[in-house]
């Protein structure tokens, strides 16, 4: 068997001395050993091409489409063989989506710029110079980056990127490259510190602020990432896409009626945006509003009708119903082989959604299956990773090691942590803790998270690091600035109550971490019947984390593997933690009231019984569930679904799943 890498060394070679005769044949060669092998069918395509067998060209690159379709080099390759056949109109479209998928790809740019010059389009033609001089002002070794990046081989862009910044140490553009990188990874503060450095060594540099100011958002530092859309607003007044962004750092910051207004600005210049038209239609949403959100949902895919965004938040409203001739639409858009594998997955989720509404079960699942793999397959997700980092906090955070680490911490009883899984009521427990008056209801906070990562202490980012056996080497003061650093840096989401809530699921996975800096902080561990819970989360696209729920096997497990650990939370900290669970709170939704409020040293208070009349903002996929009286909607819907939820129920286990819904599954 030929050896496919040393012959597409061999064939790339013959192609740079224009001998596309001979590489062909090298590269039918790996195709006759392997159809889908990408790199040949890449290069087979562009030897075709330059050999002006443009049908057998496109061959290769819709079965490319089919491998890799968030692949750029594909569209820049469909762009060439358009505009040698002289359908420029078509290539155009593909040069946009080159550029779109990666923004390395320096041809794609150049040819939009000459296009764009031509047609007297100054504003589009000077965006598009801004991009091309950028990329030209790279290093060779960073503009391969840049490609490479996009492709998701981020192991071999870390290492080159490495390199180059220590020779290059103050290089801005390398930074925000190996930020990139860090942000990807979930290294938030690492980017957070590369970025920073970047923004002061070159304050100039608009697309570096933005970038930090995006990291910030996504690390909640709401304060800190609206002072820098303030920057960037008044640096360049007239830049809608800034205007926008400051609109959405007003939605972080819950001023829900100042960002409409200003995304209605944006819309008076660019009525068609849909990322605007998407973007405001969720502020819409959180505010309460349902109908005008569906108005502006419907206004952003009328105006791109791939936007798969647009559909997927109508159905993540959970009681939008899609008509006949938007499903029609949406059958017909994800046909299309050029769609982005992100609004592939968006019309998946979509479409289960309506397919579920008309009780559809057989279509609905196949949908929810397509599109989970798709963010299984971008994924690098491990059951047997997270089984071991589990394994490893049971190692460590034992019985004596607790018992040795008994002082020390921020004795602050402020924060009330809701642990548990995705789409187990933990929105729901918020809101009634939310609805007390001594209660402020806040997000899903990344501080823990961040700060486990930061522990990690490994020499690059996608390594394993020493967490949580790094725990063993703090000291009492570490803690307590540890400890105290979270309630300083969580205040800004606060109003004004003494307590506050922190809703992140995956805490569950950092209790010892919580206990040693925060030991006088609550725990609520927000537990539902497990395939209702399993379920509900496989049918969720989640905006970001939580790959574990895009596998049936890694749900089950990665939920046995929670129940193990909150077992031996219980057991070495006794009392510590109180289980609500979901089916109890639906039964008697007082007594667990009380139950949780007692266990909060919080007096009764009525308005926790009626929460749905609570009209905070509500950010997560249960908003809408939370602002109904409590209900038993989500109860058994797997049960429709019982026949393709064997790899779930086997995962789970025996223990886990009862003997009535094991016979029912695998009967099926």
């Amino acid at each position: 068997m030929n050896d496919l890498g040393l012959v597409i060394k061999e064939a790339s070679q013959a192609i740079k001395a224009h001998n596309f005769t001979h590489a062909l044949d090298l590269l039918t060669q790996n195709l006759d050993q392997d159809p889908d092998h990408i790199d040949s069918l890449y290069l087979a395509a562009v030897c075709s091409r330059y050999m002006q067998s443009y049908d057998r060209a496109e061959d290769h690159l819709i079965h490319l489409l089919r491998l890799a379709p968030d692949m750029g080099r594909v569209y820049q390759e469909l762009g060439h063989l358009k505009r040698a056949t002289g359908d420029i109109e078509t290539a155009i479209a593909h040069y946009r989506q080159a550029c779109e998928r990666n923004p390395g790809l320096l041809a794609s740019w150049q040819v939009l710029y000459e296009f764009y010059k031509h047609q007297n389009n100054t504003n589009a033609a000077a965006h598009m110079k801004e991009k091309i001089d950028r990329l030209n002002a790279l290093p060779p070794t960073l503009l391969h980056v840049t490609q490479i990046l996009h492709e998701g081989r981020l192991a071999e862009a870390e290492e080159l990127c490495r390199k180059f910044l220590q020779q290059n140490p103050k290089n801005t553009a390398g930074m925000n490259l190996l930020a990139d990188i860090a942000g990807r990874l979930g290294y938030l503060g690492d980017a957070e510190f590369l970025l920073e450095s970047a923004v002061a060594f070159n304050p100039e540099d608009s697309e570096l602020r933005l970038n930090y100011m995006l990291l910030l958002r996504k690390k909640q530092d709401f304060a800190a990432s609206i002072e820098q859309a303030k920057i960037l607003c008044e640096s360049f007044p007239d830049n809608l896409s800034y205007r926008a962004q400051m609109a959405i750092e007003m939605m972080q910051n819950g001023e829900y009626e100042q960002a409409i207004d200003i995304f209605d600005s944006v819309l008076a210049v660019a009525p068609k945006d849909p990322n605007t038209l998407t973007s405001k239609a969720h502020a819409l949403k959180t505010f309460g509003d349902n109908e005008a959100a569906i108005q502006n949902y419907q206004a952003a895919y009328q105006a791109k009708s791939d936007h798969g965004e647009a559909y997927f938040s109508l159905a993540n409203l959970k009681t939008y119903s899609f008509t006949p001739e938007e499903v029609t639409l949406m059958e017909t858009e994800i046909e299309r082989p050029e769609l982005s594998q992100k609004d592939r997955a968006y019309f998946h989720f979509a479409m289960a959604h309506a397919y579920e509404k008309d009780k559809r079960v057989d279509d609905s699942i196949h949908h929810l299956k397509k599109g989970n793999l798709i963010k299984r397959q971008q994924s690098s997700y491990s059951i047997k990773r997270m089984t071991q980092e589990m394994d490893a906090h049971i190692d460590v955070c034992s019985a004596p090691f607790f018992e040795a680490h008994d002082t020390g911490g921020c004795p602050a009883p402020d924060p009330i942590f809701i642990v548990g899984l995705p789409r187990a009521g933990s929105t729901l427990i918020e809101q009634i803790l939310a609805s007390h008056s001594q209660v402020d209801g806040t997000l899903e906070l990344p501080n823990i998270l961040t700060l486990a990562q930061s522990l990690r202490g490994q020499e690059r980012l996608s390594g394993i690091g020493n967490y949580p056996e790094v725990l063993k080497t703090l000291s009492p003061e570490k803690r307590q600035e540890m400890g105290e650093a979270y309630i300083n840096d969580t205040r800004l989401h606060r109003s004004g109550a003494p307590r506050f809530t922190d809703k992140m699921p995956n805490n569950f996975r950092h209790i010892g971490l919580i206990h040693l800096i925060l030991p006088h902080a609550k725990i609520i561990d927000a537990r539902r019947a497990p395939l209702d819970c399993c379920f509900s989360a496989f049918k969720q696209l989640f905006a970001q984390g939580q790959e574990f729920s895009y596998g049936l096997q890694e749900l089950g497990t990665y939920y046995r593997d929670y129940t193990r650990l909150m077992a031996h939370w219980d057991e070495v900290l006794p009392g510590k933690i109180l289980r609500v669970q979901h089916e109890d709170v639906i039964d008697d939704l007082e007594g667990q009231v009380r139950r949780m409020l007692d266990y909060l040293n919080l007096p009764f208070e009525e308005q926790c019984i009626t929460f749905h009349e609570n009209r905070r903002s509500v950010r997560t996929a249960s908003s809408e569930q939370v602002r109904k009286p409590i209900n038993t909607d989500g109860v058994g819907k797997w049960k429709p679904y019982a026949k393709d939820l064997k790899p779930l129920a086997l995962a789970l286990g025996d223990d886990l799943v009862s003997p009535e819904d094991l016979s029912l599954i695998l009967s099926e």
